[in-house]
């Protein structure tokens, strides 16, 4: 017989702000230690040396962390100029150097708009992306370069917010799977300069991050310890992982109908559209598919629906 997890049943979503030099999973599981919580999952990694928004998420909310990792992602990077780096931050060896000035003003600003729009993008050799098995950083760090093939990713904004003294801070909205490393070293190379990413600080991930502050790490266990009612105030609600889905409202037959798994047949709009399902109470039950047919398919249900 399987042994059961340690912990409580806990739902919901930490918008945590993970702090600079920890790793995404040493964070989830500092998190997970401080609610109790059974399970626990994020949306999405950030290297150690990058802050900002992580979402926690907790107990049944792990079963939509997968649809968010295909979320657009909202970053604020500083970029130091001058030279590049082997992995494409402050943690590299200067690989490429560069004395050309960076442009100012106008011919700035028409320069990165340059940036917006769909593009295809070279992986760096510093990911986690696996080529036999492999991720590449271990060929990196043996001193391989593995071939990669381009990409396509979506940038769907740059703005400055401050340029100079070796420095070029942006904010950036992208699609997921891109890398804001290559995309400052492909700014970079655009004037004929070089850069590398200096501070990177992730400030909305999908849906996340517009309206609900981030909590430190740090705010969170002091409250585990010293006042556990306490964070509860920080626990969102599932429905905050897929605000902006379209929804599907079920009458009570139709609610137990899908909570058996069963496909439902009737006036939906057709297409191949994830949907949020919800019953007649408001109650949200899990996921759904509106097929191309027109029929409605429960795809991803919660052994315990959410307010």
């Amino acid at each position: 017989m399987a042994r059961r997890k340690k912990g409580r049943d806990v739902d919901g979503v930490i918008l945590l702000d993970k702090p600079l030099g920890l790793s995404s999973n040493h964070a989830l599981q500092r998190v997970r230690r401080a609610f109790d919580a059974r399970k626990a999952g994020h949306t999405g990694s950030l290297d150690p040396l990058a802050t900002g928004l992580l979402p926690i998420c907790l107990g049944e909310a792990t079963k939509l962390s997968s649809y968010l990792l295909e979320s657009d992602k909202h970053y604020r990077v500083t970029a130091r100029l001058g030279y590049e780096t082997t992995t494409g931050d402050a943690e590299g060896e200067m690989s490429r150097a560069s004395d050309v000035d960076m442009p100012t003003g106008v011919a700035l600003d028409t320069l990165l708009a340059g940036f917006v729009g769909p593009q295809q993008q070279i992986p760096p050799m510093y990911s986690a992306l696996k080529v036999d098995g492999k991720p590449l950083y271990e060929y990196a760090r043996e001193g391989q370069t593995i071939e990669r093939a381009p990409r396509p990713i979506t940038v769907h904004s740059v703005e400055l917010v401050e340029a100079g003294d070796g420095r070029l801070t942006l904010d950036v909205a992208v699609s997921s799977g891109t890398y804001v490393r290559t995309l400052v070293e492909d700014i970079a190379r655009a004037w004929g300069g070089c850069a590398h990413v200096a501070a990177l600080r992730r400030t909305r991930v999908g849906p996340l991050g517009f309206e609900r502050p981030m909590i430190d790490l740090e705010q969170i266990e002091s409250a585990a310890n010293e006042d556990p009612a306490r964070l509860g105030n920080w626990l969102q609600p599932i429905s905050s992982l897929i605000a902006d889905w379209p929804r599907v409202r079920l009458d009570s037959e139709q609610t137990e109908a899908v909570l058996h798994g069963q496909r439902l047949r009737g006036d939906w709009e057709a297409g191949d559209t994830l949907v949020r399902l919800e019953s007649d109470d408001g109650l949200l039950l899990g996921l759904g598919r509106c097929e191309i047919e027109g029929e409605l398919r429960p795809k991803r249900l919660f052994a315990r629906p959410q307010p």
